[in-house]
């Protein structure tokens, strides 16, 4: 038998899923531009260069960049973002009290590319409908 999120953790699914959400879908185009610069970087030679001699932004050969290295930012923001996402998984399966590979499935959405929309689709209703289904709970008491 499934566990059921606990009556005091009720109130913060609809808070915590919209994190997840918007965690899911930034976290997911981040790490979709980091694959575009590693394919740039390891495949072609070419790093992104801001503000550099050549324009704001410009794809300058890997070893050549002397402004600031868009790849490595993108790298290093992708890295910060995936640690907030993780977060917000977390959140959405302690509320909702699914099993432990449900959170090691949400927690690969974040280093497989597009997964994150995928799983994001997959949860995000699953909550959605137990919300639906228990809309008593959200009543005031009173």
């Amino acid at each position: 038998m499934p566990l059921e999120p606990r009556e005091l953790d009720i109130p913060k699914i609809p808070g915590a899923l919209r994190f997840y959400v918007v965690m899911s879908f930034v976290t997911g185009t981040f790490l979709l531009l980091l694959v575009a610069e590693m394919i740039m970087r390891y495949a072609f030679g070419y790093d992104l260069e801001i503000a550099g001699p050549f324009g704001f932004i410009h794809l300058t050969p890997h070893t050549q960049v002397t402004a600031v290295n868009g790849s490595t930012g993108i790298l290093i923001i992708h890295g910060w973002l995936y640690v907030i996402y993780l977060i917000a998984c977390f959140r959405l399966w302690a509320f909702m009290r699914w099993t432990f590979i449900t959170l090691i499935v949400l927690a690969l959405g974040g280093v497989i590319p597009a997964l994150s929309f995928i799983l994001e689709g997959i949860y995000a209703k699953k909550v959605r409908a137990w919300i639906a289904a228990h809309q008593s709970a959200f009543a005031p008491k009173g």
